[in-house]
């Protein structure tokens, strides 16, 4: 399928013949078996669309069991589109732990850190870093989440800065120690308006949940469309973190 500049596929996996499979009346609560035809075959189906750029494919399953990347990368590589063997992976964010150091302050911080990982910050003096050893000790072997935020306004400036140099501190700790780490940091040139964004200290993969009809008004079947919508609609929310994760230039 091409839309566009969009390129889209249907992937769909045969359910076998051997599985067990019903259908409900909801109105009547009657049961009866789905039958199997030779010349039929029911289909469980994968809506995928490729990005303009970086190689990205945004991929929504209609079920747990419908392909996923795997099977994309079967299905390509048993095609042979290329001499060498194609991967197809989950996409892994970068942490921003760089966008520190040009920031002017921090309005929030969302940072989740086990116990076993503690010791990480042992060097550390930071206020942050202090809270988090502090419940460590007292709750134990325990996940510890800490969020602070601090409110709008020029006369908290100070604050924010604070909560920035907190953060720096534990900087190249993050990344590898905390299980989430990821704060809203305020960026203010002379003369410019404040800007803010969310920097995310900790890899992880780039996922997305959202709410796909599977009728339009009339009672018409519109989930396959709707799924590639949707895909398209996130992948242009996610495009800076999609870029910065495959180094391509904004």
């Amino acid at each position: 399928m091409n839309e566009g500049r969009a390129n889209h596929l249907l992937l769909h996996r045969v359910k076998s013949s051997g599985e067990w499979l019903s259908v409900i009346d909801f109105n009547t609560g009657d049961l009866r078996e789905l039958e199997s035809q030779a010349h039929r075959g029911y289909l469980e189906t994968s809506a995928m669309s490729f990005a303009p750029y970086g190689n990205i494919v945004g991929i929504m399953q209609g079920s747990i069991s419908s392909p996923s990347h795997r099977s994309l990368e079967n299905w390509m590589n048993h095609l042979k589109i290329l001499k060498e063997p194609i991967a197809v992976r989950a996409l892994t964010s970068h942490a921003e732990v760089e966008r520190l150091k040009t920031a002017a302050g921090a309005s929030r911080v969302d940072i989740r850190i086990g116990s076993s990982n503690m010791a990480a910050l042992s060097e550390k003096t930071g206020r942050l870093a202090s809270f988090l050893r502090r419940a460590s000790v007292d709750y134990g072997d325990a996940r510890v989440t800490l969020t602070i935020s601090i409110p709008r306004g020029r006369g908290r400036d100070s604050e924010r800065e604070r909560l920035l140099a907190d953060l720096q501190d534990l900087g190249d700790a993050m990344p590898h120690a905390a299980e989430i780490a990821k704060a809203r940091l305020i960026y203010a040139e002379s003369g410019s308006a404040e800007e803010s964004r969310i920097a995310e200290f900790v890899e992880h993969h780039i996922t997305a949940k959202s709410r796909v009809r599977a009728v339009d008004a009339e009672g018409n079947s519109i989930r396959l469309s709707a799924a590639l919508g949707t895909i398209m609609d996130t992948m242009l929310v996610l495009e800076q973190e999609l870029k910065l994760a495959v180094d391509v230039l904004a």
